[in-house]
């Protein structure tokens, strides 16, 4: 049986490591069977921790990412008009001797709408991420990415998949989930989630990393850093965060960051080799010289 312990000891295994509250979150939704809403600043691990569990868990990752006007259309379903379209010229003799029986128009439509179910059939569909996550075979791990980048229409169509699992086709009727997935939705707080949604999930905030945490973080990608090196590195960004910049150096760049020394084969953070490197951390150019100053306050 699956614990909270042996959900940290298996996303570690898998390079991630996890706190105590994100453990007992993925625990508890994958006992309940609810979709888990994960809130943060972008960078901190929310997308990296759907990844690593499908990794684990071996769950097929099925990702749908959002963005301003997504619908039904790219989410959900959709119909092949192509090939309709096809199949209706290639059965064309077909359907003329079919209608030529009837007495006048009102029966043709009548006899043709009768048919209709022929063309809107599974053979057609075009399934979208969240009905293939739903008719996978195999139990998958399907990944709402940055939800809040969508409006509140789409927020609607979800309400009854992460409900009941299940999807409302007027042409076919009502598609239950073969399996249900372990659903992720993450959101970087850009705008507010509706209170509907947000009832239907369990909650998970997943902010910027204790020290040691954030340690442990590189040490596991980065084994060969220098550990002194690490410790360092990791306290000064921890301060760089303190400097209200335009855009917070996340745990992505405190990876890209130790990548950056690993490769230029540093051994002390310095001054200089901030200032070389500060490029890595800082994406504003206002930001560069707050932190190029700290670094000469902190380590010259």
């Amino acid at each position: 049986m699956i614990t909270e312990q042996k959900v940290k000891d298996f996303l570690q295994t898998g390079g991630y490591i996890a706190d105590d509250a994100i453990a007992t979150a993925v625990f508890l939704a994958l006992r309940m069977e609810k979709p888990i809403l994960i809130e943060g600043p972008p960078g901190v691990g929310k997308t990296g921790l759907a990844k690593a569990l499908s990794a684990a868990l071996d769950f097929p990752l099925v990702r749908l990412q959002c963005y301003e006007g997504i619908d039904e259309g790219k989410a959900l379903y959709d119909w092949e008009y192509g090939k309709q379209l096809l199949y209706t010229q290639l059965l064309r003799t077909q359907l003329d001797n079919y209608l030529s029986v009837s007495a006048d128009l009102r029966e043709a439509v009548d006899r043709l709408s009768a048919e209709e179910s022929l063309f809107f059939s599974k053979n057609f569909l075009v399934q979208r991420p969240i009905l293939r996550s739903f008719l996978s075979e195999k139990r998958s791990l399907l990944l709402i990415d940055e939800i809040d980048r969508s409006d509140d229409e789409f927020e609607a169509l979800l309400l009854e998949c992460l409900s009941d699992f299940q999807v409302s086709i007027p042409e076919l009727g009502v598609i239950e989930a073969k399996r249900k997935p372990l659903t992720i939705l993450t959101s970087n707080g850009t705008r507010m989630i509706s209170d509907a949604l947000r009832r239907r999930c369990l909650f998970l905030y997943i902010g910027y990393p204790e020290l040691e945490r954030e340690v442990a973080i590189v040490r596991v990608k980065f084994p060969d850093l220098c550990e002194d090196l690490t410790r360092k590195m990791v306290e000064f960004l921890r301060k760089v965060r303190e400097l209200n910049l335009r855009k917070p150096p996340s745990v992505s760049e405190t990876l890209d960051w130790a990548q950056v020394l690993s490769i230029l084969k540093a051994t002390r953070l310095t001054p200089e080799v901030v200032a070389n490197t500060v490029g890595t951390i800082a994406k504003h150019q206002s930001d560069l010289q707050k932190v190029t100053e700290l670094a000469i306050q902190e380590l010259g």
